[in-house]
């Protein structure tokens, strides 16, 4: 939400305001009710048609493209909000709007529909592009600093571990830096799930700190391996 909102006036800096009720209100005008919007002109709630406006048709919020030209397109607006209990305050639903200026924002909208298309796609090969040098030069890492992993090895663990949105280390900040701690705990987690038996003992009951322990010497042996003799061992 941009800013605070309240019902206690009929306006607002963005215009005209609307309320949905959490209680069932009726209109002090034509007494008609329970009233799913009103407006309070002084205090007193009025349907939208005592209030001239119901010939306005409401817009969800969504679709921030549509709201902004719906309203370009509509000689009258207003700002619809509800109250959230849970946060306390007055929150935005949508607007109402002119039908014929919805149908002409509709319209515009779907004339660039394809442009905002293209762009999308061009983005997502964009982003799978970055995706695929970052996990080159994941596994380059992997190899500079454990030369006896399998090459297939490495990119598979830097393939697990830099996938977008996955919170993995890799995702990381430090991960993203390729950093030396992030790039030895995402191979240090691919030994401990793929070559000891971690994984069962989980599944068996074994307290996760407790299957660490049991199988750090089997972690420290394949990374020994991966370094090279000389090499002190990562736990």
């Amino acid at each position: 939400m941009a800013a605070p909102v309240s019902p206690q006036t009929f306006r607002t800096p963005e215009g005209l305001l609307a309320v949905q009720p959490l209680k069932r209100r009726r209109c002090a005008a034509c007494r008609r009710g329970p009233l799913s919007l009103l407006v309070l002109e002084e205090g007193v709630p009025r349907c939208l048609d005592c209030a001239d406006l119901g010939h306005l048709v409401f817009l969800p919020r969504g679709d921030t493209a549509l709201t902004r030209r719906a309203r370009e397109e509509s000689g009258l607006s207003v700002v619809v909000i509800r109250f959230n209990r849970r946060r306390g305050r007055y929150e935005r639903q949508g607007v109402l709007v002119e039908a014929a200026g919805l149908a002409r924002a509709e319209r515009r909208c779907l004339a660039d529909a394809e442009v905002r298309r293209r762009r999308r796609v061009r983005d997502a090969q964009r982003r799978a592009e970055q995706d695929v040098r970052f996990a080159e030069a994941f596994a380059a890492e992997i190899r500079r600093l454990f030369p006896g992993c399998p090459a297939e090895r490495a990119r598979e663990i830097a393939a697990h571990a830099s996938v977008r949105g996955s919170g993995r280390v890799g995702r990381s900040a430090a991960g993203r830096a390729l950093s030396e701690g992030a790039v030895i705990s995402a191979v240090v987690a691919s030994v401990r799930h793929v070559d000891t038996p971690y994984d069962g003992l989980l599944m068996s009951g074994v307290p996760r700190h407790e299957a660490r322990r049991r199988i750090s010497a089997a972690v420290e042996g394949v990374l020994r391996g991966w370094q090279g003799e000389g090499t002190e061992a990562v736990g």
